[in-house]
């Protein structure tokens, strides 16, 4: 027992002399630590201008939210939603995959945005590179395309619903704030896509009647009636072209 308490005592006094011998090192030689610098800069022309460094993060910055932006400021809400409605009221909630569905929806957004986001570059972007205009004279001249697309789609009861509770009185259409704009264009567009994907359920839910009105006056109760139903749902979507009457409608909403 004496022994064992001896080594215990022994480790506890090495280890106490190797942390003297480490500081007593240290102290000697210090260890430099290295420091981070970071150069913000300010511009060619006395600071005028956002520097690089800004640049960087500013773009940075705009792909992290640019989910966001895609889904609160352009037509891909309406769209995905209306074609989700689609999906389920065929009664196959898995096809068209997830992946195919969102993808169609990004591409016909671009379609529909693509004179908004051209008209920005024209006015805001490519001036803006040309070193024509300073970054806040190009975030202004961007907003304008983007405004007057949201405003067209946007019902005048949910823009002045987010304007009086703000307290806020435009004189112009200039004048309203991007914050009482965005969440109206997303209520109403929230709102046009659950109109559309209505009519869209009511043929599907005829067929669904009949079906089901059919089987029960032949006596096949034990037979679901989705069996019967989701292939005469699938053959009159596809002899009614139903995608391209889809989105033919969702083509138009945006003309």
């Amino acid at each position: 027992m004496k022994f064992r308490l001896d080594r215990r005592l022994l480790r506890t006094i090495l280890v106490v002399l190797l942390g003297l011998l480490a500081c007593a090192a240290f102290a000697q030689n210090p260890i430099s630590i290295p420091k981070v610098s970071l150069d913000l800069g300010s511009g060619k022309g006395g600071g005028g201008d956002v520097s690089s460094t800004l640049q960087v993060l500013a773009l940075l910055t705009v792909l992290s939210l640019a989910p966001a932006i895609l889904i609160l400021t352009t037509a891909f809400t309406r769209i995905v939603i209306i074609m989700s409605f689609v999906r389920n009221a065929i009664g196959t909630p898995t096809i068209p995959p997830n992946q195919v569905l969102i993808g169609l929806s990004l591409f016909l957004t671009v379609f529909v945005m693509a004179p908004t986001y051209g008209e920005i570059n024209e006015v805001a972007l490519k001036p803006y590179l040309g070193k024509q205009i300073k970054f806040d004279e190009a975030v202004k001249r961007g907003e304008v395309p983007l405004r007057d697309f949201m405003l067209k789609n946007t019902y005048q009861k949910d823009l002045l619903l987010f304007v009086n509770m703000r307290h806020e009185t435009p004189k112009t259409r200039a004048d309203i704030s991007m914050t009482s704009l965005i969440p109206a264009f997303v209520i109403s567009e929230l709102k046009t896509a659950f109109i559309v994907g209505f009519y869209v359920f009511v043929p599907f839910l005829i067929i669904d009647l009949i079906v089901a009105s059919g089987l029960m006056s032949m006596g096949m109760m034990m037979l679901p009636p989705t069996v019967v139903s989701l292939p005469a749902k699938v053959l009159v979507f596809v002899l009614a072209d139903g995608w391209h009457v889809v989105t033919q409608a969702i083509m138009q909403g945006y003309r």
